[in-house]
């Protein structure tokens, strides 16, 4: 689901990784149209505004593969990427090489991909939205992230622990400490936003607790 930490999760595979001195790099394919993701992910080769038809100059640029390279790169949302551009996808994964948007050289790239969305891949496939062979070539590893409401009490209070930490420094001056009240409403709420909404109403209640002992 949306806001269970998929990121987060990414960032630590990579970190713990023998890849972790290279890239990490990220990229939502819901963020993007289809045209500018596929410069995005491939880069484009220079071109003339007669190559090109747009009456523009095509400046040069990498792609995220290549930028990439050695290291990782995480696809969020990859339930979103169009169809015109999963077989790009589908060759550089089985080939490990691909060409940049106007190119003719074949470029190889080393990275490692993680994946991730909040739709159910199979249905995308029954329904004709993804491609079959991209899904079982993706589909090597899965991990499922629970949603917060069937995490359990542990995770939540570790979670909650973590947020404050990372949320210390930038609110110097609010309380680290949850009172037992305000513990038992977190446990009991079920986060329809999961990890992202416990994280904003920890960052509103340390606020509006400055000068307290606790939340």
């Amino acid at each position: 689901e949306s806001g269970s930490g998929k990121g987060r999760v990414a960032e630590l595979l990579h970190a713990r990784s023998p890849r972790a001195a290279q890239p990490f790099v990220e990229v939502n394919c819901a963020a993007l149209t289809a045209g500018s993701l596929d410069a995005e992910l491939f880069g484009q080769d220079k071109g003339t505004a007669e190559e090109n038809g747009s009456g523009a100059h095509r400046e040069f640029r990498p792609g995220l593969f290549e930028v990439a390279d050695g290291g990782t790169l995480f696809l969020d949302e990859v339930g979103e990427l169009d169809l015109d551009l999963q077989p790009k996808l589908l060759r550089i994964l089985e080939g490990k090489s691909f060409r940049r948007v106007g190119g003719t050289q074949e470029i190889f790239a080393n990275v490692r991909l993680i994946a991730a969305t909040s739709k159910d891949l199979v249905n995308e496939v029954t329904a004709g939205t993804f491609r079959e062979d991209l899904y079982y070539r993706l589909n090597v590893m899965p991990v499922y992230l629970p949603p917060l409401r069937a995490r359990s009490r542990e995770d939540l209070l570790e979670l909650v622990a973590r947020i404050i930490d990372e949320l210390r420094p930038i609110l110097p001056d609010a309380p680290t400490a949850v009172s037992e009240g305000a513990l038992d409403r977190m446990l009991r709420y079920g986060w329809p936003g999961n990890i992202r909404e416990l994280r904003n109403v920890l960052e509103r209640a340390m606020i509006m607790s400055r000068g307290q002992d606790a939340i």
